[in-house]
């Protein structure tokens, strides 16, 4: 069984998409994916989602790049819509400085908020880290939370090592999946199994086999898992086993659908 700790499945498919999904994932022994929210505006729509698909669970919280008008109000409700709905994490919450023009202290304002929510709610956190992990680490050293993972990772092994001394897994999706990503792929092969989650953050970062243009989704997951395997040097069945565990073990209310 597969579990996709990362997608933005509000954001690919309609109601009637949906249906068709759910027998396809059962088939590709996808047993869970789990969405975070990036904004005010998509809270209910992954509470609602989650209700109505047992194969799907979420977080809730505000991604850096998403922070247009946001403010306190806006944090009082997220604090009260965790309070109410019992969320797996906060997420997707974090920094980005790939960006020039993004706004680095609202950013840092708004996730240091973020990770007081997880210590209140006492829940890990999902982590957008791009171009931006020392500034991530440093705040994770102020705000001791309950571990959870740095999605979609390519930072150094010496950083990698810091988040996993800190109790966080690391995200490894399509991004490995390119000939020329040979960092991600070195990353892969080299990192302990037990930090690694698998990741789709779809409809973003396919994988190398699609078409350009061609819409990543969650069925591509087992594909990425076999990539990583052949890395590892592991049969599929063994690496599937111990990334599940993982997945368990950073996210602890996530609800096993088949036992």
């Amino acid at each position: 069984m597969w579990i996709d700790s990362h997608c933005h499945l509000d954001f690919i498919y309609s109601k009637e998409d949906l249906a068709v999904l759910s027998g396809r994932l059962k088939v590709q022994l996808i047993e869970k994916i789990i969405v975070p929210s990036v904004s005010p505006k998509n809270l209910d729509r992954v509470i609602n989602l989650a209700s109505n698909h047992n194969w799907c669970d979420y977080a809730l919280g505000f991604h850096p790049l998403f922070l247009e008008n946001v403010g306190d109000a806006d944090l009082e409700i997220l604090d009260n819509c965790i309070g109410q709905n019992k969320p797996l994490a906060i997420g997707e919450i974090g920094l980005d400085l790939f960006s020039n023009d993004q706004n680095f202290n609202l950013q840092e304002t708004i996730f240091v908020a973020q990770l007081k929510l997880a210590k209140k709610h006492d829940l890990p956190v999902i982590m957008h880290v791009r171009g931006a992990i020392d500034q991530v680490l440093k705040n994770l050293r102020r705000y001791n939370v309950k571990g959870g993972v740095a999605h979609a990772f390519n930072g150094s092994t010496q950083q990698a090592t810091q988040f996993i001394d800190m109790g966080f897994k690391l995200g490894f999706g399509g991004a490995m999946t390119y000939a020329r990503a040979t960092h991600l792929q070195f990353l892969a092969k080299t990192l302990p199994l037990e930090s690694i989650l698998l990741e789709t953050d779809a409809p973003d970062i396919a994988p190398e086999w699609l078409e350009k243009g061609e819409k990543n989704s969650p069925e591509q997951l087992p594909k990425i898992g076999q990539f990583l395997a052949k890395i590892k040097g592991l049969k599929v069945s063994e690496l599937a086993a111990i990334v599940k565990d993982n997945t368990y073990q950073a996210f602890p209310n996530l609800v096993k659908l088949y036992t």
